[in-house]
């Protein structure tokens, strides 16, 4: 079964929407919506599809639409699309509150249609090589700076930026969130633009997290700590490293790159200490992200991004935002 899809927001996110799913096996772009009708015209002519006038034409035509406009549209859109029945995939974060979020959800349940959330680093090669890995992780430490950009400032940086890392975080440790400790200050846009977060959890881990959007020099890494492994994630590189401690025969199982740094006693027992670079497979993580959706609406599976996990990183921004308000 071919997916009917349609992009509804045409900026510069959505335009790389449009022409992956145009790459997408199985899948059909049927055509693109943006409020700016003159430039959506444009761009519908360079990648051969169609514009539409209204979303409501557009959503005649589909089965299911990417959702790429600023986030304070997102809840109006997406409910538009889920009201007529229509799969939606919402860029993060899913809606600018936590109330908007939870009636889209509840909606999506009510009407048998799918939400997933484009929380792209979930599809990043580095994360996806290194999962295997993590077990029981401790301590996070993120960083996510990029150079200033006056796309995504109608929002703070928590909900631009750092809600990746939250994403990806939430995803890795299985505990609720205890406590929030954050601050944060605006610099050259009205919303918050740089901020630090320490998340504790109700199991003991603990996150330290921090998020710029007026940084020189731009970084996208998460480090992870836990009993026997440190893992090193490079989003924008899409490579990982790990130091662990292993078995011998382990050590001459494994097949990534590595060296091994020495041998410890541990219980009695004799472990390697070994470094590793592990094989990231080649994909494009938006690409991969997109043919995840299809598989979601042709088989019926489970978003590994659904829209309550968009909802649980969204929960936590908020908390974020709350205690930066506080410590002000």
């Amino acid at each position: 079964m071919n997916l009917k899809v349609g992009v509804i927001g045409v900026g510069h996110l959505g335009k790389i929407h449009s022409k992956l799913w145009k790459e997408v096996s199985g899948a059909e772009l049927v055509g693109i919506y943006d409020s700016n009708t003159a430039e959506a015209e444009r761009y519908a002519v360079e990648i051969s599809t169609k514009s539409y006038t209204s979303i409501d034409a557009l959503l005649d035509e589909v089965d299911g639409v990417s959702i790429v406009t600023p986030t304070s549209y997102h809840f109006e859109v997406a409910k538009q699309a889920i009201e007529k029945g229509k799969h939606v995939l919402i860029e993060k974060p899913i809606t600018t509150t936590i109330a908007e979020a939870e009636e889209l959800c509840a909606l999506a349940k009510s009407t048998g249609v799918s939400i997933q959330v484009g929380h792209i680093e979930r599809f990043n090669p580095a994360l996806l090589a290194v999962e295997q890995y993590i077990h029981n992780p401790r301590f996070f430490e993120s960083h996510r700076l990029a150079q200033f950009k006056p796309r995504g400032t109608d929002v703070a940086v928590v909900l631009d930026l750092m809600i990746h890392d939250i994403d990806v975080i939430l995803s890795l440790v299985d505990s609720e969130v205890k406590s929030i400790d954050a601050s944060g200050i605006s610099v050259v846009s009205d919303e918050i633009d740089i901020a630090n977060a320490r998340i504790t959890f109700i199991n003991g881990a603990v996150a330290n997290v921090t998020a710029s959007r007026i940084s020189q020099n731009p970084m996208r890494k998460l480090r992870i700590f836990e009993q026997d492994a440190y893992v090193s994630v490079d989003f924008a590189t899409k490579q990982s490293e790990l130091f662990r401690l292993v078995s011998p025969q382990e050590v001459s199982e494994s097949s990534s790159l590595q060296f091994n740094l020495g041998e410890i006693d541990r219980a009695e027992k004799k472990l390697n200490i070994i470094y590793e670079r592990p094989d990231a497979d080649d994909i494009n993580p938006l690409k991969y992200e997109l043919e995840l959706f299809r598989r979601v609406v042709v088989l019926r599976e489970k978003p590994i991004v659904s829209g309550e996990d968009g909802l649980a990183a969204l929960r936590v921004a908020e908390r974020i935002l709350a205690s930066i308000e506080e410590n002000s």
